[in-house]
């Protein structure tokens, strides 16, 4: 197992969203979008993530594959410095406990934790910047006085 590295904690600490990508028992592949407030994947020990699996299509399809195979990838992307991380290993789906969803740290506003993803990490990688197209988050623009609406209209100033 390779094991996380504080540049891997600080990687997720930056990032809102990821990919997880799962696969039944008979190997049909499932890809699924995550999100969450920066640093909703935490890394729990040197081995292991974990992030709170919220409410939401009500399809189960990455928990009823995560049952059958345990087997995950995910995907993570940091648009807006154009970073991304493949991380591969197990998964297993646990209860929500409260010091567990505590120790996953702050939710989403109305968030509703069904359960919690943990997976141990059995190498990842740092991948190419290439081709990841250079985004911003709305509320980073907010945040430094600047209006999204100008930026939209090709005309970035900051708000009054």
């Amino acid at each position: 197992m390779e094991p996380i590295t504080d540049a891997l904690r600080e990687f997720l600490a930056s990032i809102d969203t990821s990919f997880i990508a799962t696969a039944s028992a008979d190997g049909e592949p499932y890809v699924q979008h995550r999100g969450g407030p920066r640093g909703f994947i935490r890394a729990l020990d040197d081995h292991t993530l974990g992030f709170p699996d919220l409410a939401g299509n009500r399809q189960y399809l990455t928990v009823g594959n995560l049952a059958e195979n345990d087997r995950v990838c995910l995907f993570l992307i940091d648009y807006a410095r154009q970073r991304r991380v493949k991380v591969w290993g197990r998964a297993r789906v646990v209860p929500p406990s409260p010091d567990l969803v505590a120790e996953l740290g702050p939710l989403p506003p109305r968030a509703r934790v069904e359960r919690v993803v943990l997976i141990t990490v059995e190498r990842w990688d740092v991948n190419c910047p290439a081709h990841i197209p250079r985004k911003v988050n709305v509320d980073d623009l907010i945040a430094a006085g600047v209006s999204p609406e100008a930026v939209l209209a090709g005309h970035p100033r900051r708000a009054r």
